[in-house]
């Protein structure tokens, strides 16, 4: 596996990648398919991207990674392709990611994660997230309340 900058040729696969986790719900709070033109804005070449990395293996994108700056905070986003999660892409993505942030001095990354993602609330803890705020009350568009979990990881 290859891990690597994300670049603009990439965002048709990470958005088809995406879209798939969508579709399925319950994974991520993205409600909607992203176009490649949003992905490649928002999570590669935007202004606010501090990092974007992709996990390569036989040609293929099998994760991504993404951190953005919102409100002088940053924040990540992972996403592993279906069917090969819990393999060992997600934490070669963050390590990748750490370094990325270490150079960059920033001091600490957010994970917003829904609280009824077990996957992912498992993955930011075995990373070493620590939970600092809730939000029970997070909403889904269709009024569907599944709350919101805000953890923190310390990069230096």
């Amino acid at each position: 596996m290859i891990i690597r900058r994300a670049t603009p040729q990439d965002a048709t696969e990470m958005a088809d990648l995406l879209n798939q986790i969508i579709a399925i719900g319950g994974t991520t709070a993205y409600q909607h398919p992203m176009t490649p033109q949003e992905i490649a804005l928002h999570n590669i070449i935007g202004t606010d991207v501090l990092s974007s990395i992709v996990a390569v293996q036989d040609g293929r994108i099998n994760g991504w990674q993404s951190v953005e700056q919102w409100q002088s905070e940053a924040y990540i986003g992972t996403f592993v392709r279906v069917g090969i999660q819990a393999k060992g892409i997600g934490t070669a993505l963050f390590a990748q990611t750490c370094e990325m942030l270490r150079q960059a001095r920033v001091p600490s990354v957010i994970a917003l994660i829904r609280a009824d993602n077990v996957s992912g609330l498992q993955y930011y803890a075995r990373l070493g997230f620590v939970d600092f705020a809730v939000d029970p009350d997070f909403a889904l568009e269709t009024g569907r309340i599944v709350g919101r979990v805000h953890r923190k990881y310390h990069v230096v």
